[in-house]
């Protein structure tokens, strides 16, 4: 979505104004057989938190890798939807927005997990409160080469094209990709990969919002804005390699927990 386009109205209320249970934020798991201590941390996640809250956003880069919906032909894409969907069978709403890693995410998959799927970006109404939320790489607008690459791979006739190649060829591309893209982070400078403050600021203008929630970074902070005389804050969700995180929000304000 190009920085310009307006961000989408959810046409849903996050939580009620009054509803005293946590509306729950995470991003970035990168979730993979590689990592299973970050598959352990999301089960415990789910069992012990998930479950007493009010709704769950998830906002991109689930899955370390996502080539289309007939990834989930292998076990391990099985068993993490069933574990989701089992949160969402048990009456908390999830919902879903695409990240870099996992963009092909499409209707079968929503239908295995249970989640809805928003646009990027959205805006919700969370316990009264508008609010923003994105994936967060399309405010990374100093790193050049990655929106050029993230322009190609979001553009329809590309998307049709690489879905139609054999889902070995399609696994086979990604982990190459995984891998250059690692290179290359390795070649930048840290700030060109930060989201850019004046991307930002047209972000939180064009929504009228005064809160933003999103991943990408991998630099979790609560983040304060002043736009146009007003302050607003930024949260900016934990990834889940080493611990895991999320943001918990209620009527009285939102605060970041950590998983261990």
């Amino acid at each position: 979505m190009s920085m310009g386009a307006m961000p989408a109205q959810a046409g849903i209320q996050a939580s009620q104004p009054d509803d005293p249970r946590p509306t729950l934020f995470i991003a970035d798991l990168h979730l993979t057989p590689e990592r299973p201590k970050a598959v352990a941390l999301f089960q415990r996640f789910l069992d012990e938190i998930a479950t007493r809250s009010a709704a769950l956003y998830i906002l991109g880069d689930f899955f370390e890798s996502w080539v289309g919906d007939d990834d989930l032909d292998l076990p391990f894409h099985r068993d993490i939807a069933m574990r989701l969907r089992r949160l969402v069978d048990g009456g908390v709403p999830a919902f879903f927005m695409v990240g870099n890693r996992d963009f092909l995410a499409g209707p079968a998959l929503a239908r295995a997990t249970g989640w809805t799927q928003l646009p990027d970006p959205t805006v919700i109404d969370l316990h009264g409160h508008p609010t923003l939320l994105s994936h967060g790489d399309a405010y990374c607008t100093d790193d050049l080469a990655y929106q050029a690459f993230r322009r190609q791979v979001r553009d329809a006739h590309w998307q049709a094209g690489f879905l139609a190649k054999p889902i070995d060829e399609r696994r086979s591309v990604a982990s190459a990709i995984r891998a250059q893209s690692e290179q290359a982070k390795a070649e930048k400078r840290p700030d060109i990969m930060d989201v850019n403050p004046q991307a930002i600021h047209a972000a939180f203008a064009q929504a009228g919002v005064t809160r933003m929630i999103h991943g990408h970074t991998h630099r979790p902070a609560r983040h304060t804005e002043r736009v146009h005389g007003v302050e607003r804050e930024r949260w900016v969700l934990a990834d889940w390699y080493e611990t895991g995180g999320y943001l918990a929000c209620t009527p009285a304000g939102c605060r970041a927990e950590v998983l261990d």
